[in-house]
């Protein structure tokens, strides 16, 4: 009876395990890129992006204008551009990949790259013209659109900077949605009508340079977490929901 009862439990145990892995494998991983970094932030550690996270540092986009100083080589001096690709093209070296990397990131990124041939190169990367910070704004509000981020600005703030609320808006369900590297977005779903009701505001999220605030007519069964960039048109448009 005991050895039964044994079989049993080994019968159940496995069922368990096999049905967690099967679960495991349809749960699509997080891109490398989200969690690899130099910064020594929480996303360097290995830990998802938190739209929270304030002050964050500058993330390089295309058209950003670097200078980069080899001050013990100068004749590898030069000042380069962030092509549409996120390229640059570097002096006696290839071109490297480099839109949203923080500047710590590239230095160290070229100086991999250059001790292929020069011994222990010495590189100092300076910003020499950058994107102004906005955010966007889309949906139900008053007036839709583009404006600059100054400073720390919150979902609330922001729907009030964009004309408030439409009657017609869902804030229950507001999208905040932020760009990751490798052609993927973060979203982050915000309950401002309860915060409103609450006075609570400790659960606003703080905006990041470039992020979409989109604001719906109704209410989405389910969204993931991470999505690819492709697929947010599926979250705004208003004749998919």
């Amino acid at each position: 009876m005991a050895r039964v009862s044994f079989l049993v439990y080994l019968t159940i145990i496995g069922s368990v395990a096999t049905r967690a892995q099967e679960t495991a494998a349809r749960v699509p991983s997080v891109p490398q890129a989200i969690t690899a970094g130099g910064t020594g932030d929480e996303t360097d550690r290995g830990q998802s992006p938190v739209l929270q996270h304030r002050n964050r540092r500058y993330q390089l986009h295309s058209s950003d204008v670097l200078e980069l100083n080899f001050p013990f080589t100068p004749e590898f001096n030069q000042a380069v551009t962030v092509q549409p690709d996120g390229y640059i093209t570097l002096r006696g070296a290839e071109s490297i990949k480099v839109d949203g990397k923080t500047i710590p990131e590239l230095v160290d990124l070229l100086r991999t790259t250059y001790a292929k041939i020069l011994h222990d190169p010495v590189i100092n990367v300076e910003l020499k013209d950058f994107e102004k910070p906005y955010f966007i704004v889309g949906g139900e509000v008053g007036r839709p659109g583009k404006f600059d981020l100054r400073g720390d600005t919150s979902v609330a703030q922001a729907v009030a900077i964009a004309g408030g609320l439409r009657d017609s808006a869902k804030h229950s369900e507001i999208l905040l949605f932020h760009r990751v590297p490798d052609g993927w977005v973060q979203v982050k779903k915000v309950n401002l009508k309860k915060m409103l009701k609450e006075a609570n505001l400790d659960e606003d999220a703080y905006l990041q340079a470039g992020d979409f605030l989109f604001v719906p007519k109704n209410a989405f069964s389910k969204i993931e977490r991470f999505i690819p960039t492709s697929s947010v048109g599926m979250y705004t448009n208003p004749v998919l929901h």
